[in-house]
């Protein structure tokens, strides 16, 4: 989906990352497909037979937690609109605005499902604060992972008319207040409402919805900023020949070596004898190996966040085919967190690839070009302080590479004795990103650089191009000078997608 999407239909077969990503950073308007809608009804009804036959229902008929002993009468007064009150713990940042629509669009998705037992009053109810721009005061830290009680007990709050939400208008009012000025009734809460809004980890799925965005973006510059090295440095293009790939057709390899060759074609780099080296240091040579794990790795998460968002993790779950409420721990995440955790690392070392192709440029004796490519004129510097935070941004990057730890602080009284800890999975591996993002930005300034002191050559068509787009951001360097305005403009060129095309699909 483009940035010009206006509308998401969720329906019964849930939703992928480019739905959520449309509702959460191009605020596309939401609408419960027919077929989603039909589910929902069907389940509530499930539900509300099943509990008035007095069975013992989790958080219907019986306590939450550690309380799950005691029993309730959902048909007197389900107490669901209190549910969210004491779980609503959170502290730290508050969510922007996107992070709360994606935390809430991936929600409703699952709702569409059909397996919940939401009511159809409370899943519209959702949309409409979506569609009517009311984002729910959320702070981002307290989910162990294990279902993200507490920032998604700060949006049902809001839906039960508590909590606070922030208007349009920059406003901060609660949640009454927030649902009366945008048009919308406050929804009487059924009798698994308050559960259903907060038992489930949509709150780490809609973030790594937009993160894998991130990622995506910043991967496509990654391979970008790698073929303009290749022109800078001169290198050989052996190693991304589909004769080398058949070798050893390693993952993602292939797809690697054929969007470089791309970007190179037409260029001088691709005749013979072109390269300087008849053998180039690791950090080029091992591109399309290194990048392609990476690449797969990033697939493997996508895979796995799609996978939540076409599934229900409710507990328990109604299948109303089916004429069961079933208790389930499909709330638990792992597989996603171990998805991340591998991108985490696999991004990791593409962080110290391109650091070493920039110190290699940055090096006459590697290069064969002035030393930290500097400007001709006694005394100047050119990059050569530029490698500082290039060590900085590479050690930061290893070091939120790290796995979250396995082994967590049980809570409600040790009944949670096991945690994923997934939004802090990727709460870490979105500062990650952050600076990897910054780190590619420098590798396209140096490398540009190097092409400009190259003299007269012919760039491939897709490095031209690219080439092109960087100098139009970042002029050369003709006098030492700041290069910190132009990192943070090539990131935020990245960030936007506007600096390089799509090179690699995800599937």
């Amino acid at each position: 989906m483009g940035a010009d999407v206006k509308s998401v239909i969720f329906d019964a077969s849930g939703a992928d990352i480019d739905a959520i990503y449309a509702v959460a950073r191009n605020s596309a308007e939401v609408t419960i497909a027919a077929d989603a809608l039909a589910g929902i009804e069907a389940a509530y009804a499930c539900l509300i037979r099943h509990a008035g036959e007095g069975k013992a229902i989790y958080g219907v008929s019986t306590g939450l937690g550690a309380a799950v002993d005691t029993r309730l009468d959902p048909t007197k007064d389900s107490g669901q609109h209190l549910i969210p009150r004491p779980r609503a713990v959170g502290v730290g940042r508050f969510g922007e605005s996107d992070e709360v629509r994606a935390m809430m669009a991936a929600r409703l998705a699952r709702f569409c499902r059909g397996y919940s037992g939401v009511s159809p009053e409370v899943a519209q109810a959702l949309a409409g604060m979506l569609n009517r721009a009311v984002y729910p005061k959320v702070p981002m830290t307290g989910s162990i992972g294990e279902a993200d009680l507490p920032p998604l007990a700060h949006i049902a709050l809001v839906l039960a008319g508590e909590g606070r939400a922030i208007l349009p208008d920059g406003r901060e009012v609660s949640g009454a207040e927030a649902l009366a000025a945008a048009g919308l009734a406050q929804p009487s809460f059924g009798i698994k409402d308050g559960l259903s809004l907060i038992s489930s980890n949509a709150a780490s799925v809609g973030l790594a919805c937009l993160l894998l965005q991130d990622i995506r973006r910043i991967f496509d510059a990654h391979v970008g900023a790698a073929a303009l090295s290749y022109e800078g440095f001169r290198a050989s293009l052996d190693p991304l020949d589909p004769l080398a790939i058949r070798l050893r057709p390693g993952p993602g390899q292939g797809d690697v070596a054929a969007a470089l060759r791309s970007l190179l074609e037409g260029g001088d780099l691709t005749k013979q004898g072109a390269a300087r080296r008849v053998q180039d240091p690791l950090s080029l040579r091992c591109v399309p190996s290194v990048s392609g794990a990476a690449l797969q790795a990033l697939r493997a998460a996508w895979t796995a966040v799609e996978l939540e968002l076409r599934s229900s993790d409710d507990n328990p779950s109604v299948l109303a085919d089916e004429d069961i409420v079933l208790p389930t721990g499909n709330f638990d995440p792992t597989h996603m967190v171990l998805a991340f955790d591998t991108l985490g690392l696999a991004l990791a070392r593409l962080a110290a690839m391109t650091a070493e192709r920039i110190m290699k440029l940055l090096s006459p004796s590697f290069s064969d070009l002035p030393r930290f490519l500097a400007p001709q004129g006694a005394g100047a510097n050119g990059f050569g302080a530029l490698q500082k935070p290039v060590a900085a941004l590479t050690a930061e990057i290893g070091h939120l590479a790290m796995p979250m730890p396995f082994g967590v602080t049980p809570v409600a009284d040790r009944v949670e004795d096991y945690a994923s800890l997934a939004m802090s999975v990727i709460d870490k591996t979105g500062r990650l990103v952050e600076k990897l993002r910054h780190l590619t930005a420098i590798e396209l300034i140096v490398a540009a650089r190097a092409i400009d002191l190259r003299g007269p050559i012919k760039l491939g068509e897709g490095t031209a191009t690219l080439f092109a787009t960087v100098r139009s951001t970042v002029p050369p360097l003709e006098v030492d000078r700041s290069p910190s305005n132009d990192i943070y403009a090539l990131a935020d060129c990245i960030a936007a997608g506007t600096l390089i095309g799509p090179l690699l699909a995800m599937a």
